[in-house]
């Protein structure tokens, strides 16, 4: 499984998300909405310190996550998140392994 952020993505990030010391930013699968991939669930988005990623990536002193107790959600895809100019905030797309 693989977390890619893209650049318009991680602009908004840095725009928008305060990060304290040894903080990052979270995706987790939440209850209500639906995904490309999943009815009843969507994407869920939190400043948090990770406990057990994953994975995760770290661009530009930023760090994105998604943890173990999550697998579930995202397992047998990659998540890419990128930005919808549009609603101005970001997006999930789920790409199959």
């Amino acid at each position: 499984m693989k977390l890619t952020i893209t650049p318009k993505a991680q602009e908004w990030f840095k725009r928008e998300l305060e990060l304290g010391e040894g903080q990052g930013i979270k995706f987790y699968g939440k209850v209500y909405g639906k995904t490309q991939v999943h009815d009843g669930f969507s994407v869920g988005m939190s400043v948090d310190i990770p406990e057990s990623p994953l994975v995760e990536t770290t661009l530009e002193d930023q760090h994105f996550f998604i943890e173990e107790a999550d697998e579930w959600f995202f397992k047998g895809y990659d998540l890419v998140v990128d930005y919808d100019t549009e609603l101005d905030e970001p997006k999930y797309d789920f790409n199959q392994i």
